[in-house]
């Protein structure tokens, strides 16, 4: 393989040719056809010879070769059983990785962590379609997993939420879930030119360094209360919680919000991670 490296797009037109492989739009398959990007997603991910990977979406393994030119180990997994035989040629000659076929919603990451991946802790890498991005995030990092950081090229727009500071008109309850559990930046933009079928928008890779210590909170009631704040992101925010079913009634948001030391008056798009926090806390519980 060294001489034909996966990102070259004739040898991606070549291989898919020879395996009679389609783009599936619903999948939201978009291979990189750029060597220099391909390294520097590698290169963000902090990834040393030391280290187990866990690659989600290989495709026809353009990330997954770079990954396992640098890592311990690669575990893959494909959903698309379509790109199962390419992945046997285009990996074959690699014999620390593995590919596993299945929906990562679904498989038991906790027992490939610990019998394929070393018990962890592991670093994920990952192409996420925009359609899967959020619950993936989600499981990845709610799960209590020997994750230490998660590498995951996404849709612009979703990379800006994701890494959105309280004020900025693309915060959101997404924003705040990821800067709960997490540290997210943004490590590199990548544009639609260095993808095979092109999309539509340009990417962005963010980084993730999760959170050790976590915030002494009920979880549930917290990400309630912030899902009620955005509901209606034009209300001010003791009018989004008066609305949107926490059944407590405005006094006692009025209440909880002085608590919290919060004006009722602004929007939740104004308020941060601790802010939510206080308000979550001064809300009563048995009511949440």
């Amino acid at each position: 393989m060294e001489n034909k490296r996966l990102y070259s797009p004739n040898y991606i037109r070549e291989i898919l040719n020879k395996y009679g492989f389609k783009f599936s739009k619903s999948l939201g398959q978009n291979f990189l056809i750029d060597g220099n990007i391909v390294r520097k997603i590698v290169e963000a991910s902090h990834i040393t010879e030391d280290d187990y990977v866990l690659e989600i979406g290989p495709g026809i393994g353009t990330l997954t070769e770079e990954l396992a030119l640098n890592a311990k180990k690669v575990v893959a997994v494909e959903l698309d059983k379509a790109l199962l035989p390419i992945l046997d040629e285009t990996m074959g000659g690699y014999d620390n990785v593995e590919i596993i076929y299945g929906d990562i919603l679904k498989v038991n990451l906790e027992e490939i962590i610990s019998k394929k991946l070393g018990g962890g802790p592991v670093k994920v890498v990952a192409n996420l379609p925009y359609y899967v991005t959020t619950p993936i995030i989600g499981r990845l990092i709610e799960e209590n997993l020997r994750i230490e950081s998660i590498v995951i090229m996404v849709q612009r727009e979703v990379a800006d939420r994701m890494t959105a500071k309280a004020g900025s008109k693309e915060y959101g309850s997404l924003s705040v879930f990821v800067n709960f559990y997490s540290v997210p930046e943004i490590a590199l933009r990548i544009p639609k030119t260095v993808f095979m079928p092109r999309p539509k928008i340009d990417s962005a890779v963010v980084k993730l360094k999760l959170k050790k210590d976590l915030p002494d909170v009920n979880r549930d009631e917290f990400f309630k209360v912030v899902r009620a704040g955005f509901s209606k992101r034009r209300k001010t925010i003791i009018n989004s919680l008066s609305t949107d079913g926490l059944g407590v009634d405005k006094e006692n948001i009025r209440s909880a919000l002085e608590a919290a030391n919060i004006d009722p008056k602004i929007r939740a798009e104004n308020l941060t991670v601790e802010d939510f926090l206080r308000l979550s806390k001064s809300l009563p519980p048995s009511d949440i």
